[in-house]
């Protein structure tokens, strides 16, 4: 339990700072940013089972079609959320997606009830309503509902749940997701260069020294991540995750800049409030035996 909560904390934090990260590619394309971040990733975690002679093991999980599937809706789902959360970065909506993944921690624990069979107090629906009047109130206001912030959220909840799903190491695990989505990266990078209009290619040497270690970047989050879940109830992931959002916002309102206006304050005041309520109420629940726990869990 204790490593699981160091794992988490390590992994939110560094993903509440990778936009100052993004932001350095603001002349670069998501797709081919995604592309880029997609090659290195393998390449990175390549090295890692290289290293630990483990290729051997990787290879014998095609054999079980069933995880093999679920490896490959996991790199589809992780691969969207990417996409995304690196275009509304160079966008100027960090403060979008700080909202995103301030809401997910709730739809964690609606996943962990309707697909887990984990059970929820009044205080926890209380919080997933307060969390809805947010989003709404700020979908009223602006008069659009904030797409980029609920598909951020949900896709990474999905994305959480499969990890959840598939028993294996986490690093075969992050290593066939990422396999799997390979040839579409390597695909649309030729697509570019045959086009004419990559742009990695034309940048500084030192800039795409940085872009090569969005593989760095983005594997030892996810490894942090996949450490935690295999430790930690979805519910505890779920609370550690608020820091990432909480850098996030502290990013974009005082380092990008980015409006936060009344409507802004009201909505996240909701979620906020909503976020304590889940979390009083997590806290008075009676923890699962961490020995069942390790067992559940794999």
């Amino acid at each position: 339990m204790k490593q699981g909560v160091i794992y988490g904390i390590l992994a939110y934090l560094m993903w509440g700072l990778l936009p100052l990260y993004w932001k350095l590619f603001l002349q670069v394309p998501a797709g081919e940013i995604l592309s880029h971040r997609i090659i290195w990733s393998f390449v990175f975690v390549g090295i890692i089972l290289f290293i630990g002679k483990r290729w051997k093991m990787m290879w014998e999980l095609a054999k079980d079609r069933k995880r093999l599937l679920l490896m490959l809706l996991s790199s589809m789902v992780i691969s969207a959320n990417w996409l995304l959360f690196i275009w509304a970065v160079n966008d100027g909506r960090v403060l979008e997606t700080s909202l995103g993944y301030y809401i997910n921690p709730l739809i964690n624990i609606l996943f962990g009830v309707v697909f887990l069979k984990e059970r929820m107090k009044v205080g926890q629906w209380i919080a997933i309503g307060l969390a809805a009047i947010g989003v709404s109130f700020l979908t009223f206001e602006y008069g659009q509902m904030p797409w980029v912030a609920i598909t951020l959220a949900l896709t990474f909840a999905t994305y959480g749940l499969l990890k959840k799903t598939v028993k294996i190491d986490s690093m075969l695990s992050l290593a066939w997701e990422t396999l799997l989505v390979l040839p579409i990266a390597l695909g649309y990078l030729i697509y570019m260069q045959t086009e004419g209009t990559q742009t990695v290619l034309g940048m500084h040497p030192g800039m795409i020294f940085l872009l090569m270690l969005s593989g760095v970047a983005t594997m030892l989050p996810l490894y942090w991540f996949a450490m935690a879940t295999q430790r930690l109830t979805l519910a505890a992931v779920g609370f550690l995750q608020y820091i990432a959002p909480s850098t996030s916002l502290l990013l974009a309102v005082f380092i990008f800049h980015e409006p936060f206006t009344t409507t802004h304050l009201f909505s996240f005041a909701f979620i906020w409030g909503a976020l304590v309520i889940f979390t009083i109420s997590s806290l008075k629940k009676k923890s699962i035996n961490p020995q069942v726990a390790v067992k559940i869990e794999g």
